[in-house]
C-alpha cells in the first residue's frame, strides 16, 4: 500500500502521519510531538507494518525510533488508532477512563482476522470486510490497553511543548479525547472530525458529536488534525457540523414519522445527501445509531452488527458485479 515516507511539520514540534486513501477504513492520521529528547505519539497505525513505516518516515524527526516515544495517547480505543501500540514496549498509554471501560465491545486482531479471513466472501459482510479490511495484517497483534486513564481534562508536557487532554465523548465512541497544543494553535481531534468521507459514529447521537466539534471551535486553533483525511480549518468545521446538524434533522423527521431505521437510511441516500463524499453506507450506521437514542435504547452497542447493515446496503450498491 502506499504509505507516506515522511512526517510534515504542521507546527513546531508537531509531525504528521497522514495516510490519506479516502473511500475505505483504516488510515488514521497520527500525530508525532517532539521536544528536546522527549516525544509523544497520538494514536497508532492498524496494524504493525504501516506502525513500522510510521517510525521508518519519523527517523529525521525521531532519534531513537520507536524507543524515543515514551508516550502514547490514544483518542480512542478503535483499533485503527490503538493496535500500533504494541510496537512501542514500555510507552505510557493514556485514554479516557470511559474508553478503557469500553475496550470489551471494539473487535480484537483476532476478530478483524476472522471476519476478513474466514467469513464467506460472497456473502455481504464477508465481501465488505475483505474490501476494506483485507490489506491489513492483524496476525500476531495483540491489543494493548491504556496505563494511564482520566476523566474531564488532563495536563500533559513533552519537553517544552504543553498539552491538555480533553475528554468530549461519548461522540464519536464511549471515550473520545481531543488534544490541544495551545501555543502551536493545533487541534487534534480524533474521529470526531471525519475529512473527505462520510463519517462513522458508534456511540453518539449526533448532537453530542457536534458539541464535541463546537468544544474544538472554542479552543480558536489555527489548524485542526481530523481522525481521518487531510487537515482542517475552523471553516471546516463549522461545514462538518451543518453536515451533523442536517443528517440530525432528516434522521429526526424520519422518526418522528415512524419510518424504521433502514427505510430512513434508504432515503437519506436516495436523495444525494452529500453524495460528493465516501463511503455513503456509513450513513445507514448513522441513522441507526441516532434511531437508538431516539428510542431510549441503552444497550451496548453492536460495531460488528452495524458494520454488518453498512455492508448489506454497499453489496447492493457497489459490490461484486454491480456498475
Amino acid at each position: 500500500m502506499n504509505l507516506p515516507d515522511g512526517l510534515p511539520l504542521v507546527a513546531d514540534g508537531l509531525h504528521l502521519w497522514s495516510p490519506g486513501h479516502a473511500g475505505t477504513w483504516g488510515f488514521a492520521n497520527c500525530l508525532l510531538i517532539t521536544s528536546g529528547e522527549q516525544a509523544a505519539l497520538v494514536d497508532t497505525p492498524y496494524d504493525q507494518p504501516m506502525t513500522e513505516a510510521l517510525i521508518a518516515a519519523a527517523r529525521p524527526v525521531l532519534p531513537g525510533g520507536a524507543a524515543a516515544v515514551r508516550t502514547i495517547i490514544n483518542t480512542h480505543v478503535n483499533g485503527d488508532h490503538t493496535f500500533g501500540n504494541g510496537c512501542f514496549p514500555g510507552a505510557e498509554i493514556i485514554a479516557t477512563k470511559a474508553s478503557a471501560e469500553h475496550l470489551c465491545r471494539e473487535p480484537s486482531p483476532q476478530q478483524m482476522h476472522f471476519l476478513t479471513h474466514q467469513t464467506p466472501a460472497d456473502q455481504p459482510l464477508g465481501w465488505y470486510a475483505r474490501e476494506h479490511f483485507g490489506r491489513y495484517t492483524y496476525e500476531g497483534v495483540e491489543a494493548v490497553p491504556p496505563t494511564t486513564t482520566f476523566s474531564g481534562r488532563y495536563a500533559l508536557t513533552v519537553g517544552d511543548i504543553e498539552a491538555e487532554l480533553i475528554e468530549v465523548g461519548p461522540a464519536h465512541s464511549a471515550g473520545d479525547l481531543i488534544v490541544h497544543l495551545p501555543a502551536q494553535r493545533v487541534v487534534c481531534a480524533g474521529d470526531v472530525l471525519f475529512a473527505d468521507d462520510h463519517p462513522v459514529h458508534w456511540d453518539g447521537p449526533l448532537a453530542r458529536v457536534a458539541a464535541a466539534c463546537e468544544t474544538i471551535l472554542a479552543l480558536d486553533p489555527e489548524v485542526v488534525v481530523p481522525g481521518h483525511g487531510p487537515l482542517m480549518s475552523v471553516d471546516d468545521v463549522r461545514d462538518y457540523i451543518t453536515y451533523l446538524r442536517e443528517l440530525e434533522a432528516l434522521a429526526h423527521a424520519r422518526h418522528a414519522a415512524g419510518v424504521p431505521a433502514a427505510e430512513a437510511a434508504a432515503d437519506i441516500l436516495a436523495s444525494g445527501f452529500h453524495d460528493h463524499l465516501g463511503l455513503r453506507e456509513r450513513i445507514v450506521i448513522l441513522t441507526a445509531v441516532e434511531y437508538r437514542h431516539l428510542d431510549g435504547d441503552t444497550g451496548e452497542v453492536d460495531v460488528v452488527g452495524l458494520a454488518a447493515q453498512a455492508a448489506d446496503w454497499a453489496y447492493r450498491d457497489y459490490g461484486p458485479g454491480r456498475p
